[in-house]
């Protein structure tokens, strides 16, 4: 590998990018395929589309079929089945990096156009905003704590952001499930979701139909009881695997696929903290593979694993979090090319940031206070300057929003009333309109609050819903 386009942790490629990967000596181009060169969009999905060689064969460039959506992380996996021309294969452990689609710039006028109930008690707390059929435009499923289940609210996919009511029968789930994240894991080119359990040692796969429904789940043993979820591939043979955070044993357990969607026996870790309760994937020292990043809550401390490419991972350090880690997700803040890490910290009562320096290691936390009972901490470029903007949810309060200055410094923006308790926020573009807009889950009133970001705003400032000037 010589070079990747767009850039490692990149926050701005257009939403038709062809994504381009250069090596040192010729591919054989029979070796170029979905197996073994693909990525998975987080919302939008796999990333179909044709394979186009340059350069002698020394540059393949995957140009997708259809747009990704706005604002949303992407991960691309090439496994070590891609082979040189002259002989030999990629290095063993593949190559993965990820990078952000830009958002059309955006005013923050949020308003309110739906209000949608997962029926109560079902206490949502957990949700991915993935196209689920196809479509082109993303649904919305919850994951629910008191009911145990999926629930898929399907697009109209007419550009207005309205959803259908949830689909029934709902889809089993283990336990008081809640930490979720999508992937193709079957490799069928439909969203699958893994669920972890946090009343059971246990974390289960629901692969999709392609329809907005999904199969029966397939529950896996895990070490603990888990309330954090990453999903990488951890061996570099091109497929996704899981990796949970287990609170009950201070442990990671990593969960190999075999290529269709089965996963084997769990190999667990300790990280010498007490309760593990936050996980995130990302490549921490840029080498080209995943790492994963773990918050403790009982030790309070952050514990960076450097991923071997091999299934296992080395400890690289252990840092301050800056409070009692629930939840974290990763992404570049400050705008310096390297990953880091945004956290909320649940009963500490506050958000924090810690920046990433290239090379595994974290900086001291940049602590926010916001309401009590942090319980979700979202990331994404809602106003489409470029940056990443943060969203913290608190269950004893509302949901607050803090905007970016390009440099990783947060400002307060405002606060989004909560019915009852704000448990989670999706950062997505619901109406197809290029901007980001919000749903807005409370796992207690067993609503989702979904709000569009309204009108474009233009380089001399003039605001508009008419967004055809936008270029």
């Amino acid at each position: 590998m010589t070079s990747v386009e767009p850039a490692r942790h990149s926050l701005n490629a257009a939403a038709d990018t062809s994504i381009t990967v250069q090596f040192d000596q010729p591919v054989a181009t029979p070796s170029v395929g979905p197996a073994s060169f693909w990525a998975f969009a987080r919302w939008s999905g796999v990333v179909t589309g044709s394979y186009v060689f340059t350069d002698g064969n020394q540059t393949v460039s995957l140009v997708p079929d259809r747009p990704l959506s706005a604002g949303e992380s992407v991960m691309v996996i090439l496994s070590h089945d891609l082979a040189a021309a002259g002989g030999g294969t990629l290095r063993d452990a593949g190559y993965s990096f990820q990078f952000w689609v830009r958002a059309k710039p955006a005013g923050l006028t949020f308003s309110e156009i739906d209000r949608l109930s997962t029926s109560s008690p079902s206490r949502p707390y957990g949700g991915i905003g993935s196209d689920l059929d196809g479509d082109g435009y993303l649904d919305i499923t919850t994951v629910n704590e008191d009911t145990s289940d999926l629930r898929v609210f399907m697009n109209s996919g007419d550009g207005s952001g309205a959803f259908a009511d949830f689909l029934q029968p709902t889809f089993p789930s283990g336990t008081v499930p809640s930490p979720s994240e999508p992937s193709d894991f079957d490799r069928d080119g439909n969203v699958d979701i893994v669920v972890a359990s946090t009343q059971e040692a246990t974390a289960a796969v629901l692969l999709g139909n392609g329809d907005g429904t999904f199969g029966a789940q397939q529950v896996m043993a895990v070490d603990g009881n888990p309330r954090g979820v990453a999903v990488l591939d951890v061996d570099g043979d091109g497929d996704i695997d899981i990796a949970t955070a287990n609170r009950t044993s201070s442990s990671v357990t990593v969960l190999l696929n075999n290529g269709s969607g089965v996963f084997g026996s769990p190999t667990s870790f300790g990280s010498g903290t007490a309760g593990e309760w936050a996980m995130g994937a990302g490549d921490m020292n840029d080498d080209g593979i995943l790492d994963l990043v773990v918050g403790g809550q009982t030790g309070q401390r952050i514990y960076i694993y450097l991923g071997d490419g091999d299934g296992t991972f080395t400890l690289a350090g252990d840092y301050a979090s800056g409070g009692r880690v629930w939840m974290l997700v990763l992404g570049d803040v400050n705008g310096d090319g390297m990953e880091d890490v945004v956290l909320g910290n649940g009963t500490s009562d506050n958000g924090a940031i810690l920046l990433g320096d290239g090379a595994g290691g974290l900086g001291m936390p940049q602590i926010h206070a916001v309401d009590p009972l942090a319980l979700a901490t979202d990331i994404g470029d809602l106003d489409g300057d470029g940056d990443l903007d943060w969203m913290l949810a608190s269950f004893n309060g509302d949901w607050t929003l803090l905007t970016n200055d390009g440099i990783g410094n947060f400002t307060f923006d405002r606060e989004i009333a909560a019915p009852a308790a704000a448990s989670c926020s999706l950062m997505m573009d619901i109406d197809n309109d290029g901007d980001l807009d919000l749903a807005l889950i409370d796992e207690i009133a067993d609503e989702i609050l979904v709000l569009r970001n309204d009108g474009t705003v233009f380089a001399d400032g003039f605001e508009s819903g008419d967004t055809s000037g936008w270029s």
